[in-house]
Parts: C-alpha cells; structure tokens; sequence
C-alpha cells in the first residue's frame, strides 16, 4: 500500500548536505554511526511518501578549491573532488539499503561499475519506484560545485524544494557561532542572498534557483527529527523564496 503523502509539504524533495556533515567529531573522513544517523532522518521522511533525491559534498575527503589552491592545476582537482563525492554517495547508500531503503547513486561520470550513469528518464523512474537517489560526481564538469549540481538535478527531477542540511537552524545576517548578536530570517529573497553575501549556497546555485523558482529550505542537520518535522510542517528553518 503506497504512504500517504497528504500530511506533508513537499512530494519530491532535494536533499543537500555537505561532506564535513559525514565526518561526526572527527577530522577527515567518514564517520559510520554519522552516516548512519542520517540515513535515518531520510529514511523517517522515505516512509512518509515523499520521493527523495540527494547531492552530498566531498569535502571531507577532497575539496577541489584547496587543491587548486595549494598549486595543482584546478580542472584536475576539481575532477578529484567529484571523486571523493562518488565515496560519499556509496557510503549513504550502503547505510540506506542497510535500513531497508532502495538506493541507487547516479554518476555524472561513467564508472559503471559501481554506479549508474546520469540518464534524466531513468532516473524520474527510479524516483517513482519509490528508489532513492543519491546524483553523485557532481555536474560532471569542473568549475562547478555540488550546490550547483543540487539545484541543476533538482531542477530536472522536478523536484519541489531544495533542502540544505546545516549545522545551524537557517540562514543568518552573521555567522551565530561566532556572533551571539546573529539574527535568524524567517525568510529570505534570492536576491538578498545574493546582494548581503549570505552563506547559504553559491551564487550560481542561488541564479539558477532563482530563475526556476525553486525555493531552498535551510535547516539543522544536527537537529534529530529535523527533516522529517520540516516536511511535516514544524521546525525552524529558513525559506529562501521570491
């Protein structure tokens, strides 16, 4: 019997959250009980009906701008950290079929070994099967990052919202572990995002949002519960919206 989705807010979400997210308290890498934790915030909202696609970051095993930063050449660097993203999404996976739940990662670069390639059809289908998909490696292009990736999926798979998982509760004028003055927005416009600087994606994701109208719900990762509450209407969070 199919799971009602008449109690949430969304029927096709985009789940972004960054690599560092997977790390726990360590300091590199991955952390299985995080991983783990995880999988079950998207499990809770998987058994409400809604159908769920993910991006998640590689920047706890490489992050391409550093690289280049430290002198090698950006494009190869860029293409390591789509990479590292590849291990992520197998990490999740591996943790959300452990719980029961039918993943697939879909690589924006052929490794057909061990993922799917990027097929825009097939991947819809997998989605209507009730299947999880985690869209790894990126745009397959360097010079991009994965919030753009995030919102370029998002976009094709006609999801409905953006969700970008944090480690605070929204989006605010200033960074509120450092700031104890920090105010959180209820709300805020792409434009604002864009003109204040604020950090909640890059401005080429926020553009892209923007112009399909996609909205970006910012929320705690930490926060237990959080994802699923959000879709069930409660929560703090942050819409980024018109």
């Amino acid at each position: 019997m199919p799971a009602d989705t008449s109690q949430t807010t969304f029927r096709r979400v985009m789940l972004k959250i960054s690599g560092e997210a997977l790390m726990g308290d360590a300091n590199y890498g991955l952390n299985p009980p995080t991983v783990e934790r995880i999988a079950r915030e998207v499990k809770s909202v998987h058994d409400m009906g809604v159908e769920i696609c993910m991006v998640i970051g590689g920047g706890n095993i490489f992050r391409g701008l550093q690289g280049s930063a430290q002198g090698m050449e950006r494009t190869t660097a860029d293409y390591m950290g789509m990479l590292a993203t590849v291990m992520n999404a197998l990490a999740m996976q591996s943790a959300l079929e452990k719980l029961g739940v039918f993943c697939r990662v879909i690589s924006a670069i052929r490794m057909d070994e061990v993922a799917e390639p990027y097929i825009r059809r097939r991947a819809v289908r997998h989605l209507e099967k009730k299947r999880v998909c985690i869209f790894a490696a990126g745009t397959g292009n360097p010079y991009f990052t994965t919030d753009t990736a995030a919102t370029l999926r998002a976009n094709e798979m006609a999801c409905e919202a953006i969700f970008k998982g944090t480690k605070v509760d929204g989006v605010y004028d200033k960074d509120p572990v450092e700031h104890d003055d920090a105010t959180r927005f209820d709300t805020v416009s792409y434009d604002e995002v864009l003109a204040k600087h604020l950090k909640v994606m890059d401005a080429s994701a926020i553009a892209l949002a923007r112009d399909n109208n996609l909205p970006i719900i910012v929320f705690s990762l930490d926060e237990p519960g959080g994802f699923k509450g959000i879709l069930a209407g409660e929560g703090t969070y942050t819409k980024v919206h018109d």
